[in-house]
């Protein structure tokens, strides 16, 4: 398997999350890489950290030997680049996937979310990593300020509702599709109450509920020390070029992992790769592809007013999609992402920006121009633009980050070819291994994820075995269709005929 782009690019621009630096972000365990290892993880992201943790607890078996190969530092990718947000899709989300792929699908990729969501908490709060994970419970929205959108969701919060049936039967109540809505709220825009639940300004409707906020890079950096200090060889600053297969192996070191540093042989490799992967298994070429995505930090005015939420996603014409987002720090400053070309006043034909773009060492232009007048043109007291005699808020710093997008529909970024992860045994290649395409959405997806494919690698688990939704499963006939474009109904809008399926 020849190496190939999309790689990562040399000094990419700096993200909020990576200014104050861990004593491991350059570590190399080792002068040398090792000659051979059980395992072989590339990627020292979110998902590679997770992998590594769970291969190397504690159990019955004797540990394997395990190396992460990083391409630059670690957590400089996606999971270091995002905006903070440990967030379930339960409205706007789980409605494109009731229409994409039916009511029970949708519920078993909500339900996982959640679980992943409660796992990500658990585990910061018994590792005692709260106060520098800065863990804070939130409460989420997703915001429609266009009345059309507004209209639809209305449609859709009402049709959701009733999935699982009459409020009068005990039974139907209990449904699961029915339990994912217990605590959320929706507010509609009569009397400006979907403005005042949010703070963001025109909101029409919106639908509340309950979500967390991280630092991502102090999360992934405390599992990374964990793993090491259980025998991981990290290796920093080592991208990896091919990944070669040894079919009559005798000695069971099928694969040759090879970086300009040298060769490790490993029995078995995960690729943690994400929006990366195609360099190294060019049969995930249409399946997940690289898209460039932006967020900011900004820093309030002595005038700005305190937001009634701290985390929100801002629907611009699409309950399927996110227009732009923010989740507010510990320290007051605003974390916002936006999403879409529309939102950077680019031509909509002109797909360079984003489309298999991967070069985070550069801004998109437009993007900080939009980001300049964000929050005083969204944010309810957050106005000001052109007072001279009002202080302003102000962007204090602007990223790029590379999400591994899975499809393109609707000429919206999207971030897989039927928008779910890729996750389990690559098909054809034993002892191959991926959990990647996560689509901007890792947060509530990676942990469970990274955990299964851990338990496939070790134990021999069966991916069925694994509790991670069956519609992630990759293999080679989700490739095949894929390939031939034949993936099916992807998740585009949430049309407002739903509640004539359900």
């Amino acid at each position: 398997m020849a190496g190939r782009y999309p790689y990562p690019v040399p000094n990419p621009t700096v993200p909020y999350w990576r200014t104050k630096l861990h004593e491991l972000d350059t570590h190399r365990s080792t002068p040398e890489l090792p000659e051979r290892q059980d395992v072989v993880i590339i990627g020292a992201g979110f998902t590679g950290a997770a992998v590594a943790r769970y291969l190397l607890e504690d159990g019955d078996g004797p540990k394997p030997s395990v190396t992460i190969l990083e391409a630059r530092e670690v957590c400089s990718g996606a999971s270091g680049r995002n905006g903070g947000q440990l967030r379930p899709a339960l409205f706007a989300g789980m409605a494109a996937r009731m229409q994409a792929r039916g009511l029970e699908t949708a519920t078993e990729v909500a339900r996982f979310e959640v679980a992943n969501a409660r796992a990500v908490v658990d585990l910061i709060e018994s590792e005692g990593i709260s106060k520098p994970c800065e863990l804070r419970a939130v409460t989420t929205a997703d915001a429609f300020v266009d009345a059309d959108e507004a209209a639809r969701a209305q449609r859709l919060w009402d049709a959701m509702s009733r999935l699982g049936g009459d409020n009068t039967n005990e039974e139907r109540r209990g449904s699961p599709a029915r339990q994912l809505l217990d605590g959320a709220t929706f507010h509609g825009g009569a009397n400006g109450a979907a403005e005042r639940a949010t703070g963001v300004r025109g909101a029409k409707a919106v639908v509340t509920f309950g979500a967390h906020l991280l630092r991502p890079y102090a999360l992934v950096t405390h599992l990374l020390a964990g793993a090491v200090a259980r025998g991981a060889n990290l290796q920093t600053r080592t991208a990896v070029r091919e990944v070669l297969e040894e079919v009559h192996s005798e000695d069971g070191y099928r694969w040759t992992v090879a970086t300009a540093r040298g060769a490790v042989r490993a029995r078995q490799v995960v690729l943690a790769t994400n929006a990366y992967t195609a360099g190294l298994l060019p049969e995930y070429d249409e399946a997940i592809y690289a898209a460039r995505g932006t967020a900011c930090r900004v820093l309030p005015s002595s005038s700005s007013s305190a937001l009634p939420i701290e985390s929100c996603g801002i629907q611009t014409r699409d309950p399927a999609g996110v227009g732009s987002y923010f989740g507010v720090q510990a320290d007051g400053s605003l974390v916002v992402g936006a999403g879409g070309r529309s939102a950077f006043g680019g031509d909509a034909r002109d797909r360079a920006p984003w489309f298999r773009n991967f070069d985070d060492a550069t801004l998109i232009a437009p993007a900080v121009k939009y980001f300049e007048g964000w929050a005083g043109g969204m944010l309810v007291g957050w106005e000001g633009e052109g007072d001279d005699d009002v202080e302003m808020s102000r962007v204090d710093s602007v990223w790029t980050g590379i999400m591994g997008q899975e499809t393109e529909r609707n000429q919206r970024e999207q971030y897989s070819a039927d928008e779910a992860p890729h996750v389990g045994a690559v098909p054809d290649k034993p002892g191959l291994y991926i959990c990647a395409g996560f689509h901007g959405h890792g947060m509530p997806n990676v942990l469970l994820c990274a955990r299964a494919v851990a338990a496939m690698a070790r134990d021999g688990a069966a991916f069925a075995d694994t509790g991670v939704p069956a519609c992630y499963e990759t293999s080679a006939e989700r490739l095949r269709r894929i390939a031939e474009g034949a993936a099916g109904r992807v998740a585009g809008r949430a049309r407002a005929d739903i509640y004539l399926k359900y």
